[in-house]
């Protein structure tokens, strides 16, 4: 009984941190120091932090709403959510749709991994060293052990793979457009539906809408740090 109130004791703790973390009213420091004392943020397939109109499965959702292989997350606008799925971990913002994968990666194929598909939208992940491929209307990411930001539009997709290996390819094509691997954001890219003036599919992009301390945060919640950790000259 004792620890049971001390786990559900810990887990308030920790979700009022997060929520005045995104908030501004808990310093960032503070909240992984008191992580790190507290052992862990996350693990638990649960939502973490919602904020505005943000549904799962078609119904509302709040923080330590169950969430299982295979549901849909749908934001409006403004909204967000945090959620932890194993030990990856999903900060989906305003306007998306987001289906999260069908089944753990041991049951899969591991050429193929998890598929997650990104509608339309946008979504920051930090994964476990397993294989996924992120599938929006433009573009494939295939990844392992990685932070990934998207933004999926009709006709463009953004992918910065913050850190590790990625392979991106067109969904109109085919084709393998480009194998990438980073450490801290080096190769952000558009991916078209339609080939641009050079006639290509992929072009460089910049550093856009997501941050190294939000990287860090959700690495933090199922007990990770991202590799940069400790750089300097933070996004």
């Amino acid at each position: 009984m004792q620890n049971d109130q001390f786990t559900i004791g810990r887990r308030r703790t920790l979700r009022w941190l997060l929520a005045g973390s995104a908030m501004g009213l808990v310093p960032f420091p503070v909240l992984i120091k008191t992580a790190a004392a507290m052992g862990r943020l996350g693990y638990e397939p649960e939502m973490k932090r919602v904020r505005g109109d943000v549904r799962l499965n078609g119904k509302p959702a709040q923080v330590g709403t169950p969430v299982n292989y295979g549901d849909i997350v749908e934001t409006g606008t403004p909204a967000m959510a945090v959620l932890v799925l194993g030990k990856s971990v999903f900060l989906v913002r305003d306007n998306t749709r987001l289906e999260l994968p069908a089944a753990p990666a041991e049951s899969l194929a591991e050429k193929a991994g998890q598929v997650v598909n990104l509608t339309r939208g946008k979504v920051l992940t930090v994964l476990r060293q397993s294989r996924a491929r992120f599938v929006t209307p433009t573009a494939v990411a295939g990844i392992r052990g990685t932070g990934l930001y998207l933004e999926a539009e009709q006709d463009r997709t953004y992918v910065c793979l913050c850190y590790g290996k990625a392979s991106l390819e067109s969904t109109v094509t085919g084709d393998t457009l480009e194998t990438v691997k980073t450490r801290h954001h080096e190769s952000p890219r558009y991916i078209y539906r339609q080939t641009q003036a050079d006639g290509q599919l992929i072009a460089k992009a910049p550093v856009i809408n997501h941050t190294d301390m939000e990287l860090t945060m959700l690495e933090s919640m199922v007990g990770r740090r991202p590799p940069f950790a400790g750089d300097e000259g933070h996004y």
